[in-house]
């Protein structure tokens, strides 16, 4: 294969998977359903997610929710526990060769229990099988926060 082969390969392999990625962000920032959410993840390998932190904080934090229907059940604990709103994603980069993309996140959240609201930044890494479907889904966000509004006493900013 020819070095321009080679190239126009890699740039068509960069676009397909950043416009997967950014297909998946728009949908959580529209606050699509579940099922929506879902459709962007592999059916052809077992996906996972994982939201880091220490379990303590979070019932969320620090668990792997396997296959199609452990990632359903992440997002509908999610949902149970935390609204969000003026989701936004930028800064997304793209690894062809391992097939990854790293995107940062902002939006307020909410802990609907006590109603404790923040602002994030959060960092999602999305790992995509050879379809262009998630197949690892990892977020790196504020656990401390998070935690604080579960326990109510998460101070106004």
């Amino acid at each position: 294969m020819s070095y321009a082969s080679n190239m126009e390969t890699y740039a068509v392999t960069r676009r397909l998977l950043l416009m997967a990625a950014q297909k998946l962000c728009d949908d959580f920032a529209s606050q699509k359903d579940t099922q929506t959410l879902l459709s962007h993840f592999s059916t052809a390998l077992e996906p996972e997610a994982i939201e880091h932190g220490a379990p303590h904080l979070a019932p969320f934090l620090g668990r792997r929710f396997v296959g199609l229907q452990g990632i359903q059940a992440y997002f509908e604990l999610l949902a149970k526990l935390l609204t969000y709103r003026n989701m936004s994603f930028s800064e997304y980069m793209v690894d062809v060769e391992e097939r990854k993309v790293a995107v940062k996140g902002m939006a307020e959240f909410e802990w609907i229990a006590t109603g404790n609201k923040w602002d994030e930044t959060f960092v999602y890494v999305l790992d995509f099988d050879e379809q262009d479907k998630v197949k690892r889904y990892q977020v790196w966000a504020d656990s401390g926060a998070a935690y604080l509004a579960r326990m109510g006493e998460l101070r106004s900013q």
